[in-house]
């Protein structure tokens, strides 16, 4: 097949550090490369693919820097209709075509071209749907286009769309597992990674960490409207002893952190549509301990990959589960991180991931 991924133009496919969206766009792309398919990456010019690259900007646009300008709700509107936005998604389209099918990972701009072209387009939207249609004017939007193909990235997040798309499938992200060694003896540390935002649960995890008494090591980046909470609830416990902050990391930093920590403690406070260090953590065999919001509870087996804690959550619930995963002995720690390391093979890889949406893309063009 010819197919063409639209990503988005904020950050390069792969992210350097942090980038969800951009990041299973890139094992997308990679995986149908891999599997004798004609793909075109509509990305930005610093991104790197083994596809053809079309890049409408020769680097990322820079929302942080964006932000720092503008109101949220002012940044929001601009980006949504802004001429950046149109002209990045307008190069896919004007090239229609060519293609057999488009992949739209781009939200709104993608919908708006997919009714005037004739190649059929898959829109796969990455955030919370429940937000992203809170407004009037978004809920309309989304009504406009209810009907056409959509995938939603978990049962969650299909439950939670207020407008009832036409979700041809539900498709689970998945990691190149080759990429995440396991690891049957880790170290003696909590961790955390993620964007640092209140509904991410980071100031949980530091209380947790703090009344276990044992270190959390913390990587995530900070967006400039969060840094009011970053300075307030998370600098001031930061002492290079117990709470340690190691800022942004690549992929291979990122996958060593994970691979030897005890466990990555992740008490989510909002639907989190799905949660990709879930599985890269569990890649490696560390459990997660996890609020048991949106897809968490689709990701981790209770007791079996980690322990999920149920209705609205608490630091003493954290705290419990975290001394229960210090006090196994050795052997069932070990069988606990295997069998995390198992649900990943058999329901979260890029090959398992790409075989869906491989299917999907024929039937629409069926």
């Amino acid at each position: 097949m010819k197919i063409a991924q639209l990503s988005t133009p904020l950050i390069p496919v792969p992210p350097p550090n942090y980038g969800g969206t951009e990041l299973v766009v890139h094992n997308i792309t990679e995986e149908l490369v891999k599997r004798g398919h004609e793909v075109t990456l509509f990305a930005t010019g610093d991104s790197k693919t083994s596809a053809k690259l079309v890049a409408p900007f020769s680097n990322a646009l820079n929302p942080q820097e964006m932000e720092r300008l503008f109101s949220p709700l002012a940044l929001r509107l601009f980006w949504t209709h802004s001429l950046p936005s149109l002209y990045h998604a307008v190069s896919v389209f004007e090239r229609a075509s060519e293609f057999d099918i488009i992949h739209d990972h781009f939200h709104y701009i993608g919908l708006v071209f997919s009714n005037v072209v004739k190649t059929p387009v898959l829109h796969t939207y990455h955030g919370d749907l429940k937000t992203a249609q809170s407004s009037t004017i978004e809920r309309l939007f989304f009504e406009k286009y209810r009907n056409l193909p959509w995938t939603a990235i978990s049962e969650s997040q299909k439950k939670n769309s207020h407008v009832p798309l036409n979700f041809v499938s539900v498709i689970h992200h998945g990691v190149p597992i080759e990429k995440f060694s396991f690891n049957e003896n880790p170290e003696d540390y909590l961790v955390w990674v993620g964007r640092i935002t209140p509904k991410k649960g980071l100031h949980y995890a530091i209380q947790t960490a703090k009344q276990v008494g044992k270190p959390l090591k913390i990587a995530g980046v900070i967006h400039p409207r969060d840094e009011e909470f970053f300075q307030k609830e998370i600098k001031p416990h930061l002492d290079e002893k117990l709470i340690l902050f190691v800022g942004a990391l690549g992929l291979e930093d990122k996958v060593s952190l994970l691979k030897n920590a005890k466990a990555l403690l992740y008490p989510v406070t909002w639907e989190e549509p799905f949660g990709l260090v879930m599985i890269e953590a569990m890649a490696t065999g560390t459990p997660v301990i996890a609020f048991a919001h949106g897809a968490v509870s689709e990701v981790i087996v209770n007791e079996e990959t980690g322990f999920l804690i149920l209705g609205e959550g608490s630091v003493e619930a954290l705290v419990d589960a975290t001394k229960k995963i210090y006090s196994l002995p050795q052997g069932e720690y070990t069988e606990l991180r295997k069998r995390s390391r198992k649900r990943v093979e058999d329901n979260f890889t890029v090959e398992k991931m790409v075989d869906k949406y491989e299917k999907v893309y024929q039937s629409i063009l069926k």
